[in-house]
């Protein structure tokens, strides 16, 4: 049987006319009866009667022989909807209004074409109740929900739109058929909720996107005007859009909010290492420090809270990658519907872009016209370039030294019988002595060393030098003092350790005058870089002989580094003098707890500091307080300042050099926004011939170096030591 998608509608009549029943014989008007049915109906229909006649349900259970008549009802009318044998081809519109046409049952389970779902009219064909007909509406296919007009969403055709009647069942016209499964829900229970989410769900899509197109990488450019602006790639990406053919846009849109979620995943990258290493996220290097900074986690918060920061970030980058995916899909699925309203509204942005762009409109100092991707994405590529330029550059500098071929006998031939200690005080920056927070303290301290010093017949000159590195990354700051090369990098670091380029350790070593150690409390591994620096006896966590607490980060306090120091190395006999590197840890980040001095004779194998961790803060006190962070911070300057110089005051004599100094600045939550680099590097010896070398140097006298003092570079003190000390250059 065929069916049309038109609609029609049988004549509606007051009164029923009364037939007759027609006998077999003479066939009613305008309807064409069946043939004689055949004995056998299996064997000589053809297949699609002889289905038909199976699937359908006859109204009585004996079969006539002959068709099948309608049964009469009680005014002598045919009954509507009973089944016949065959399958009559579908009269023409307008052979006949006088006589309302046969209904035929479909076979179970299956919808007539035109009465209800997958109909492509707009109303299904009428039947002849003596009732006006019903129009039952269709469902929206399912292929082409994103295809819909009331914008509600793209996935499903009846979100926030109201169901209609349902469609007739197979048992009689008007009567209803049961609903869909794929249409009905709670969507069609609560349309109006169902509405007022899905325009929800767009509007939060809408804020993220334009979130990640205009997010910036420092945290303190986190203002409302920053996302006032006016994207350009929104313009360019809505205009694609509304070209753009169904599949290839769902495609691009795919594509594109996958490139945004990564660019936001980077972006995020970028406000965190700004925030504590003052620079950007470098995509080539970068990838290394994660396990470092998985390391610091553990130290600090235990595995346990480890683990769950490291799921928790892992979680956040899936989310921001499905999140701003389907947000960028959807709102281009809403442009595409909405193609009229839409190319009206990216029209006119276009037009305010451009006119913004000209006239330089800004608010509160930032442009109102934005292209915040396209120069983000042109400066990572700027610095990827940049890195990988850099490598090759670097390899030529490194191999480049004033000193590398001097004579033994040519070097540091003024410093001969003395026993030299050059040490880095963790995160020791210029904000200890100027930031009014932390500065009044630090500054009590150094003055307080510094009579410590003078009155054990000491003298020492300060002055300022640039770190590498910023925030963290101690070993950038350290290679550069020692090496005389600016080491501002994971891959310049690595080139460097694994060359022979002269380091001031090896220069001591060199001469064949000095033996060269090193106490290094946070080396905690295999240090291989132990050649590269000339260092013939390394001690580290594992070799100090520490039975005490760890204090976050640091394994142990510096006191006790020291007095290690002096009981293992230099309180013993030596051949030669002592040329000492040593790193103390106490004011590495989060500087809670901070461990306190204790009397020299208690210090023993550490145990001392066990009820001193006990009673100390928690990194989760200060951690988000900026201020509380400043004052540990500089609390902890002036513990390792303390323990240093009550060292040196207790072990030091006339024949020791002391050199000490920052590695680096804190992080910028402590440092201050846009600080500089700078850290404070001092002299410190008995002997006025040492500071008599320096001279010329302009440093200022004592342990704190004045705002105006003079500023070089970390990585040009190796030479300018070098030659105030008699070395002779030999490149």
């Amino acid at each position: 049987m065929s069916f049309t998608s038109s609609s029609r509608q049988l004549p509606n009549t007051d009164e029923t006319p009364e037939r007759e029943t027609p006998e077999p014989d003479a066939p009613s008007p305008g309807i064409e009866q069946p043939g004689p049915a055949p004995q056998d109906a299996s064997a000589g229909a053809p297949d699609h009667t002889r289905d038909a006649a199976t699937d359908a349900e006859p109204e009585q259970d004996a079969p006539s022989s002959g068709p099948e008549q309608p049964a009469p009802t009680a005014e002598g009318q045919p009954a509507v909807g009973t089944a016949h044998d065959t399958t009559d081809p579908e009269p023409e519109r307008g052979e006949t209004d006088a006589e309302p046409e046969p209904v035929v049952r479909a076979p179970e389970g299956e919808v007539p074409a035109g009465s209800g779902a997958g109909s492509s009219s707009d109303e299904d064909d009428g039947g002849d109740d003596g009732e006006e007909p019903v129009s039952v509406s269709s469902p929206p296919s399912a292929g082409h929900a994103d295809e819909g007009t009331d914008g509600s969403t793209d996935e499903g055709g009846d979100e926030g739109g109201e169901t209609g009647p349902a469609a007739p069942s197979a048992g009689g016209v008007g009567e209803a058929a049961p609903p869909s499964g794929r249409v009905r829900g709670w969507r069609g229970r609560y349309p109006v909720a169902a509405t007022v989410l899905a325009w929800t769900v767009t509007g939060l899509a809408a804020v993220l996107v334009l979130f990640a197109l205009l997010m910036p990488g420092k945290a303190d450019q986190f203002h409302p005007a920053q996302f006032l602006r006016v994207p350009v790639e929104a313009v360019f990406g809505a205009a694609l859009v509304l070209v753009l053919p169904r599949r290839p846009r769902i495609a691009v849109s795919a594509v594109a909010g996958l490139a945004l979620g990564v660019l936001t995943v980077l972006n995020l990258l970028d406000v965190g290492f700004n925030e504590y290493l003052g620079r950007g996220f470098n995509v080539v290097l970068d990838w290394a420090l994660f396990s470092d900074a998985q390391a610091y986690l553990q130290d600090t918060f235990g595995g346990g809270g480890a683990l769950g920061i490291a799921i928790l970030a892992v979680v956040l980058v899936i989310a921001v990658l499905a999140l701003v995916t389907l947000s960028v899909v959807r709102l281009g699925s809403l442009v595409a519907r909405n193609s009229e309203v839409a190319t009206r509204a990216t029209l006119v942005t276009a037009i305010v872009w451009v006119t913004c762009a000209a006239l330089g409109v800004q608010v509160t100092g930032v442009p109102i016209a934005s292209e915040h991707v396209a120069l983000a994405v042109q400066d990572r590529a700027h610095r990827v370039r940049d890195t990988i330029r850099d490598e090759a550059e670097f390899q030529k500098i490194a191999k480049k030294d004033t000193f590398a071929n001097t004579p033994p006998d040519q070097l540091l031939t003024d410093l001969r019988g003395k026993d030299m200690m050059i040490t880095f005080i963790e995160s020791y920056g210029r904000s200890a002595i100027e930031d009014p927070v932390m500065a009044p303290g630090v500054d009590a301290t150094l003055t307080a060393e510094n009579k410590k010093l003078t009155g054990a017949g000491f003298a020492a000159k300060s002055g300022w030098l640039t770190s590498a590195t910023y925030g963290g990354s101690s070993w950038l700051g350290h290679s550069t003092f020692l090496s005389g090369l600016w080491i501002n990098n994971q891959q310049r670091y690595r080139t460097v350790t694994a060359g022979d380029h002269l380091t001031l350790p090896g220069a001591f070593k060199k001469t064949g005058d000095w033996d060269t150690v090193g106490v290094m409390p946070g080396v905690q591994k295999a240090w291989p870089e132990q050649k590269f620096y000339g260092i013939d006896k390394l001690y580290d966590s594992r070799d100090l002989g520490y039975r005490g607490p760890k204090f976050s980060w640091s394994t142990m306090p510096d006191q006790y580094a020291l007095t290690a120091f002096e009981r293992l190395v230099h309180g013993k006999k030596h051949d030669k003098p002592l040329m000492s590197t040593i790193i103390l840890t106490s004011s590495h980040q989060p500087w809670a707890p901070i461990p306190r001095t204790v009397p020299q004779d208690q210090v023993g194998d550490g145990s001392v500091y066990d009820a001193i961790e006990k009673a100390g803060k928690r990194p989760g006190d200060i951690i988000t307080d900026a201020r509380k962070s400043k004052e540990e911070y500089g609390k902890s300057i002036q513990y390792s300042v303390t323990s240093l110089i009550d060292y040196l005051v207790k072990y030091g004599d006339k024949n020791t050099v002391l050199i000490f100094l920052g590695d680096h600045q804190p992080i910028a939550r402590v440092s201050g926004d846009h600080a500089s680099r700078d850290v404070p590097v001092s002299i410190v010896a008995k002997d006025p011939k040492v500071l008599d070398r320096i001279a010329d140097w302009g440093w200022t006298d004592g342990l704190r170096p004045e705002h105006n003092a003079p500023v070089w570079k970390m990585s040009a003190f190796r030479d300018r030591f070098l030659t105030a000390y008699g070395s002779t250059p030999h490149s």
